[in-house]
This record gives C-alpha cells, sequence and structure tokens, in this order.
C-alpha cells in the first residue's frame, strides 16, 4: 500500500486511538485537530501526529480525511468545510448511525466530486478522551462500511486495506439501512439496558456481591449521555422496535415468574440458551 497522508479530525478515543495505530503499525504520515488544545498537545507529544491540522485552509495533499467527532458534529464539521475538500480527498467518518449521517453529507460532497464513505469501527472503551485512545484498539475488531453503489473500488481498497493495518479482524460492507437495523440490537439496546440495569436501588448494596455477571452487564452504563442521546434519536425507529421486543420478553420472565410456572421458565431459559449457542456458532464461521 502506497504511503499516505491523513487528516484526523476528532482526537477523542476513537480518533485518538486511529492516530496512535497509524503512527505504531503504518508508514502512513498523520495529522490530527481536535476543538481541544490540551488533546492537541498530547496527541503531538504522543507522537500520535505530526503535527495540527489547520482547518481553515485546504485539505489538498490529503489522501484521507477521517471525521471522528460526535455525529451531529460530523455532519456539521463536513458541510461547514465542503468547500476546502477536492476529489482527490476521500472522506469518511466514524459514527455509530450511519443512514443520517451519510443522507446528510453524502449528497453535498457529491455535487463537488468528493467521495465519501460511511464507516463504523466496533470498538471502544468505557472511557473517552485522548488520555484513553490506545493503538490496540482496532485489533480484531469489525471495521463495517455503508458505501454508495457506485464507490470507486481504489477508495474501497484504500480503506480497506488501511483497516487491515491498523488490526481490524473484519471488513464488513453493508447499506446504511441494515448497518442501523442491526446496530441498534448488537450496540444500542445493550447500551440501555445497561444504564437501566444500575438504576435498581439495590446497587448500593452490589459491594462484595458482584463479579462478572453484574461486570458485564453493567459495564456500559457508563457512557457519554451527550453522545448517545444523538445516535438513539437518530436511529429512534429501529431502537425503539429492540426496546419493544425486549420488554416484551422480560414480560414473558415475569409472567412465568408470578404463576410459579417452572416449565414455562425452563423453556424461556432454554430458548435464550440455544439461541446464544447458536450465535456464537455462525460468529465462528
Amino acid at each position: 500500500m502506497k504511503q499516505l497522508n491523513i487528516a484526523v479530525v476528532g482526537l477523542g478515543l476513537i480518533g485518538g486511538s486511529f492516530c496512535k495505530a497509524i503512527a505504531e503499525k503504518t508508514d502512513h504520515h498523520c495529522w490530527g485537530y481536535d476543538l481541544s488544545q490540551e488533546a492537541c498537545r498530547m496527541a503531538v507529544e504522543a507522537g500520535a501526529v505530526e503535527g495540527i491540522l489547520d482547518v481553515s485552509g485546504s485539505f489538498d495533499g490529503f489522501d484521507l480525511l477521517l471525521v471522528c467527532l460526535h455525529p451531529k458534529q460530523t455532519i456539521s464539521f463536513i458541510l461547514e468545510h465542503a468547500d476546502q475538500l477536492s476529489s482527490s480527498t476521500l472522506v469518511a467518518d466514524s459514527c455509530g448511525v450511519k443512514k443520517m449521517i451519510v443522507d446528510e453529507v453524502e449528497p453535498a460532497l457529491r455535487r463537488r466530486g468528493i467521495p465519501f464513505i460511511g464507516a463504523h469501527p466496533m470498538a471502544g472503551r468505557e472511557f473517552s478522551g485522548f488520555a484513553y485512545a490506545i493503538p490496540t484498539l482496532y485489533e480484531g475488531a469489525s471495521f463495517i462500511m455503508t458505501p454508495p453503489e457506485d464507490a470507486d473500488p481504489a477508495h474501497l481498497a484504500l480503506l480497506e486495506e488501511l483497516a487491515r493495518e491498523l488490526g481490524f479482524g473484519r471488513i464488513v460492507r453493508t447499506t446504511p439501512e441494515k448497518h442501523d437495523a442491526t446496530i441498534a440490537f448488537t450496540s444500542q439496546i445493550a447500551h440501555v439496558l445497561s444504564n437501566a440495569y444500575v438504576k435498581s436501588p439495590t446497587l448500593q448494596n452490589q459491594s462484595g456481591f458482584s463479579a462478572g455477571s453484574f461486570q458485564d452487564l453493567s459495564r456500559v452504563a457508563r457512557l457519554n449521555e451527550y453522545m448517545w442521546t444523538d445516535l438513539f434519536l437518530m436511529n429512534r425507529p429501529a431502537l425503539l422496535c429492540e426496546l419493544e421486543t425486549l420488554i416484551g420478553h422480560l414480560q414473558e420472565y415475569a409472567d412465568a415468574l408470578q404463576a410459579e410456572d417452572a416449565d414455562t421458565l425452563r423453556a424461556l431459559l432454554k430458548d435464550g440458551r440455544e439461541k446464544k449457542e447458536w450465535s456464537d456458532r455462525q460468529s465462528r464461521r
């Protein structure tokens, strides 16, 4: 793969980890930008970027502009800087929702002849900010792409090869609609459930009584409420569908317990176990 000039906007956990991985695992040149001067300082001192990007000027000379901001900020940044971009720079985002991002920015960039591919690195931590960025964040993770049907094969190859260099274990191409419907189940509903779970009054008694189960289910309750509010609202229909499905299943367990119906409860538990085992087998293929 040729040596790339990469601009990363947003030096939080996701963008910062991209910069650190690029610096450690590749020969590409990387510049970064963040509204936080502290994040910029830390990125330079860590050697994650070669310098701070001047976003008031042209992006000519960059092969890739990777925007790693919250969803609303991603849309605003791309639209506000569209006139500074050219057809020689591929633009990609990293948001956890895709249809609204693509619908907002892709037509505006297309009119200017600027290529755009929606992307979503399926990795994260329960902490945010550059201080928690690590070069190994993406090792073994999935890199999801939602390219337009007429995407240039060279642009697809650029993103896919870079993702492999950074350690992603799987490249997935899909549509924005399928991405959002699936992510509502695999990610968003888990954050809602975890956040609601820790609101039990019994939480105050958990110390000394909790082990892996509590840690697993409560881990993502520690979220950024501003970003996740945007993500949830941008994917409202799909997330509501998953919520209604979950509430319906929970009611089945509650009804079986209320009736002291061991046979029904056992059947519900067996069904859930078998579905999880089937899912695990599919993932190993």
